[in-house]
C-alpha cells in the first residue's frame, strides 16, 4: 500500500507539472501569494479555467487555497518536490551510467581500429 501511495503521489505531481500554465502558476506563487482572479488575469484565462488548474495543483499538494470573504487566495503547498527530484535523479544516474558504458565501447573500438590500421577496401 505504501508503494501505491508513493506512486499515486508521483503521478499526481507529474500530471500537475505536465502543463505549462500550471508550472507558470507555481513560478508566480513562489514569488508571492495571489488570488485565483489575479492568476486568471495574469495568464489571460477565464476564472473557470484557472480554477481547474488550481484544483489539479491542490490535489497534487503543490498549492493551498484559502477563502477569505469572496476572495480565494493561493499559495505554495507544503508538498516539496523532493521525492519527484529523487525519482528524476535516479533515472539521470541510470542514463549517465549507460552513456559512460557507451563511451567505453566507443573508446575500445577506436583503440582497436588504431591497432589494426586502416581497413583495405
Amino acid at each position: 500500500m505504501v508503494q501505491y501511495a508513493a506512486t499515486a503521489r508521483l503521478d499526481a505531481s507529474f500530471a500537475a507539472l505536465s502543463d505549462a500554465t500550471r508550472r507558470g502558476v507555481l513560478d508566480q506563487l513562489a514569488r508571492a501569494e495571489a488570488s485565483i482572479t489575479d492568476l486568471a488575469e495574469r495568464f489571460h484565462m477565464t476564472l473557470t479555467g484557472m480554477k481547474k488548474h488550481i484544483g489539479v495543483l491542490e490535489r497534487a499538494g503543490l498549492v493551498v487555497t484559502e477563502k477569505v470573504g469572496r476572495v480565494r487566495t493561493c499559495r505554495l503547498g507544503a508538498q516539496s518536490l523532493a521525492e519527484e527530484a529523487g525519482w528524476i535523479a535516479n533515472y539521470h544516474q541510470r542514463w549517465n551510467a549507460r552513456f559512460d558504458a557507451l563511451d567505453d565501447v566507443i573508446a575500445e573500438l577506436k583503440a582497436k581500429e588504431r591497432m589494426d590500421g586502416p581497413e583495405r577496401q
